[in-house]
């Protein structure tokens, strides 16, 4: 056969890029994801990102009782990119807000949770049983909320048993969103793990501040917050990168994704799926769609036919 002939062919029969992706038991029809934190926390809201491109969304965390978060100021712009936040984890509580979203029959949502003991994921988990959810993820790692977050994922013991009793009170999928802490965060990786987890997020803010310099006073009144956005981006793929290494387990890339080549990188250290915030405060919801359309044309270009062909390829040599 001639190298025209077959490449006419070729053409002819070739098969179109499908975004569609999978992390673990879970199954999107896009690979991009609303992460906890951002426009998290209406049903509305969650249609209409659905509608543009969010394979899924991901509420913002809720606990067992509704919370007020900290007073203003709460978050502020960094210089050259990014944000510091600490809004306090505010939120309606997750009774109340499975309430909101029992009528959802579309979007897929991730349910994101945060407490101090075991039981008190047993409970929110409990609140969702008539709801149309996705998976659930465990914050493990929010670095400005005390005795939940990071201090409990610095803790393994209180990891497993978290894990444990949340994979024993649903069959829905477990996801882990990991941060950095005082303890090495592939500690609390490999404790999830081992005690069952379907999936790891790496990776939630870094701890950060900001001082006024004519106040001379830290500028968010928690004094200390969470780094999101571009500057933490390096990191994140790192971690991503490191977990892949080491450990079979689905993992979704978080952490300063705002263009398709973002994802793409991310895809290439290991992680299926994709999370971002930050982003949609400099171009709105249209970034999933933007960022979708970049990593088709980009699979077309390269001749990969699904995600999952990208998927470590960083990794080989």
């Amino acid at each position: 056969m001639n190298q025209l002939l077959y490449s006419k062919l070729s053409s002819l029969f070739k098969v179109e890029p499908s975004l569609a992706t999978s992390i673990g038991k879970i199954q999107l029809d896009k690979p991009m994801m609303l992460a906890s934190g951002i426009l998290g926390i209406s049903l509305d809201v969650f249609n209409r990102l659905y509608r543009s491109g969010a394979g899924a969304v991901v509420t913002k965390s809720l606990s067992t009782e509704p919370w007020e978060g900290y007073p203003n100021p709460t978050i502020f712009s960094v210089k050259g990119g990014g944000w510091i936040n600490a809004v306090g984890l505010s939120n309606p509580g997750a009774t109340n807000f499975a309430k909101m979203i029992e009528s959802n029959q579309t979007v897929p949502i991730v349910v994101s949770l945060v407490g101090s003991i075991p039981e008190d994921f047993e409970f929110m988990i409990k609140q969702f049983e008539n709801c149309k959810v996705t998976a659930y993820e465990l914050n493990l790692s929010c670095p400005h909320v005390a005795k939940v977050g990071l201090e409990v994922g610095d803790d393994p013991e209180l990891v497993r048993k978290i894990v444990t009793t949340s994979k024993n009170s649903t069959d829905v999928p477990i996801i882990a969103k990991v941060g950095l802490g005082t303890t090495h965060y592939l500690n609390t990786v490999s404790t999830a793990i081992d005690s069952g987890i379907d999936a790891i997020t790496a990776i939630n803010t870094v701890r950060a501040m900001a001082i006024d310099v004519e106040t001379q006073r830290p500028i968010l009144s928690n004094k200390f917050g969470g780094l999101s956005g571009t500057p933490i981006k390096p990191i994140a793929l790192r971690c991503v990168y490191e977990i892949s290494s080491k450990y079979d387990i689905p993992i979704i890339g978080c952490g300063g994704v705002s263009t398709w080549e973002d994802a793409v990188e991310f895809f290439l250290a290991g992680a299926s799926a994709i999370q971002l915030g930050s982003a949609i405060g400099d171009n709105w919801i249209d970034v999933f769609g933007e960022i979708n359309n970049g990593i088709l044309e980009y699979m077309k270009r390269k001749n990969y036919s699904s995600i999952k062909d990208m998927v470590g390829l960083a990794k080989k040599s």
